[in-house]
């Protein structure tokens, strides 16, 4: 049964995303009915150190001929078949107001947590999880002061089912020439509420979930994770900096130790939920780098993560969906609570 959704019951209704400023449909009642859909196998947690056939550990040839160094500790190259390419010619389109186009340039990179094929951010010691984040900063200012460079999206594809191409622990870079539709969205969002009502729209929301606590999942000093009022995927999550800040540049040292507790506090709940290596996509949204300035920017993450019922059962965007609105089933009160009540020890980690 579905937990009771504040002032609404289990009755259908629509819930208000204001950084998206859209609407997602909530249908609790959903939950009830029996599953006859496809089940998908999963596959077992990768537990080798090192694999002689991936192209992403070290000593070895990558995909596109290039080899690793035999790094020992968190490496970043080029992404060999790249999406985005930083000499791409300047072409533009544009035959009236409908076929329109321009060129876009980029710059894509590909980061390796560790060398340890079998370690992803749950299994990780906090310190290792510390230097990727350092990485990410690093990376993040670089790329951000190349003059043509507007935004720097950072994202992990973690498990098959989400499109990662290779099981070792990895996230990507694309640094590109204009703002992203979704972060041009939260951009718009932001500096509009921050416009009316004189405050962050993310510091607002956060002082409020911390006054309901029905979807905070965990919490440490400098963070907050939670199941966001306006969640669309079964399991969706947000986390969130207490402090007003813009982008992992501006995080303090302790922040950092902050940020990599509450990345592997989450995402061990993640995999014990249905005790499997927990596929999603998270992304961190930070301020576009075009040399404005966002005042009304709040750094976060989001994890968007497929798995529904079990580790055999997916959420994709279909039907409805991809025509109307996007729609979910279990209420984020619901998933904020079965994440919040599973273990702080990871599956593999009980003796």
């Amino acid at each position: 049964m579905t937990s009771p959704v504040p002032g609404l019951g289990d009755a259908p209704h629509r819930r208000w995303n204001p950084l998206l400023r859209e609407w997602v449909l909530v249908s609790p009642h959903r939950t009830q009915r029996p599953w006859q859909g496809q089940v998908a196998a999963t596959a077992a947690p990768q537990q080798v150190a090192y694999d002689p056939t991936c192209y992403l550990c070290p000593g070895n040839e990558r995909a596109g001929g290039a080899r690793n160094p035999k790094y020992t500790q968190t490496f970043v190259f080029s992404n060999d078949y790249a999406a985005l390419l930083p000499d791409s010619p300047s072409i533009e389109v544009q035959r009236g107001d409908l076929f329109v186009a321009k060129s876009e340039r980029g710059v894509c990179r590909v980061v390796c947590f560790s060398p340890r094929h079998d370690l992803t951010i749950p299994r990780m010691k906090l310190e290792d999880i510390e230097q990727v984040i350092g990485v990410w900063a690093e990376e993040f200012r670089e790329l951000g002061a190349v003059p043509w460079i507007k935004f720097v999206q950072i994202f992990e594809n973690r498990g098959t089912m989400v499109g990662a191409s290779n099981p070792h622990p990895h996230c990507q870079l694309w640094a590109t020439q204009s703002i992203p539709n979704q972060p041009g969205r939260e951009v718009t969002a932001q500096r509009e509420y921050l416009k009316s009502h004189g405050s962050c729209l993310l510091c607002a929301y956060l002082i409020m979930e911390l006054e309901s606590r029905e979807r905070i999942i965990c919490e440490n000093e400098g963070f907050v994770a939670l199941v966001p009022y306006w969640a669309m995927w079964p399991f969706e999550a947000m986390i969130l900096s207490r402090r007003h800040v813009a982008s992992l540049v501006d995080l303090t040292i302790e922040e950092r130790k902050e940020l990599a507790a509450i990345m592997r506090s989450l995402t061990i709940r993640y995999d014990n939920l249905f005790t499997t290596a927990f596929p999603y996509s998270m992304g961190f949204h930070q301020r576009p780098t075009d040399d404005q300035e966002y005042p009304e920017w709040h750094f976060h993450a989001h994890y968007f993560p497929p798995l529904l019922r079990s580790a055999t059962v997916q959420k994709f965007m279909v039907g409805y969906e991809l025509l109307a609105t996007p729609q979910r089933d279990i209420t984020p009160e619901t998933a904020a609570s079965r994440l919040r009540d599973l273990s702080k020890v990871h599956y593999l980690d009980v003796k």
